[in-house]
């Protein structure tokens, strides 16, 4: 289905090994409906990666990214509950990205979603976006076994904003550039898909440069407003 809202903020990262249990049953029990009682904030999704790279990736839909800067969520961030605290300290190889939507296409809720890390050229910025938005996540979606397609663009602003909560990580979050979110049924069909519709060449025809990441993941847990 499309997402919820105009923006979105996405992590991906590890958990220190033997403290995993401890870090689920925080983000499921305290976490999550702390950050959903934000107003603004409207969905959560977290997925288990599948392969290579940060074992959880998750993100929260918004109403605006301004949502991500309002005066609620700052309060929140300000003031870290001591499971927080803890639970804080086990998070390393961390990304974190505020994007803005530019394009959510889709009627259905896929249980796989293979997520692309991508960022333009110089002064290719239009051409790369039109081209996801008009062509590439439009062609997506009439594949088998896709369900949604979607794109968003790092606000810088809204990403760095400082907080206590960040000075309790292992390191400091790094971030992605665009975020291109495709949702399946099945992993061999998304795969299929974002080959065909996605892949390194045609991307940077397209206009993307630097490294362009791509990695599936599982979902594992939704919570609404």
């Amino acid at each position: 289905m499309s997402l919820l809202g105009s923006a979105f903020l996405a992590f991906a990262h590890d958990v220190t090994p033997g403290d995993e249990q401890d870090w689920t049953e925080w983000h499921d029990r305290e976490h999550v409906p702390e950050r959903l009682a934000v107003p603004g904030f409207l969905r959560l999704r977290r997925y288990v990666t599948l392969g290579e790279g940060p074992r959880w990736f998750y993100f929260y839909e918004t109403e605006s990214v301004d949502v991500l800067q309002s005066p609620a969520y700052l309060e929140r961030l300000g003031n870290p509950t001591p499971w927080t605290k803890r639970c804080m300290r086990y998070v390393g190889n961390n990304r974190r990205t505020a994007c803005r939507v530019s394009a959510t296409l889709g009627r259905g809720l896929g249980g796989i979603l293979s997520v692309v890390d991508v960022g333009p050229a110089p002064g290719q910025a239009d051409r790369l976006r039109r081209w996801l938005v008009e062509t590439a996540l439009p062609a997506a979606l009439t594949m088998p076994g896709v369900v949604g397609a979607h794109v968003g663009e790092a606000d810088a602003s809204a990403t760095t904003v400082k907080t206590d909560e960040k000075k309790l990580l292992q390191t400091p979050d790094a971030t992605a550039r665009w975020i291109v979110l495709i949702e399946g049924v099945d992993r061999d069909a998304l795969t299929a898909a974002c080959r065909d519709t996605l892949g390194d060449a045609a991307l940077r025809a397209a206009g993307a440069a630097g490294d362009i990441e791509p990695g599936d993941h599982q979902l594992n847990f939704i919570m609404e407003r």
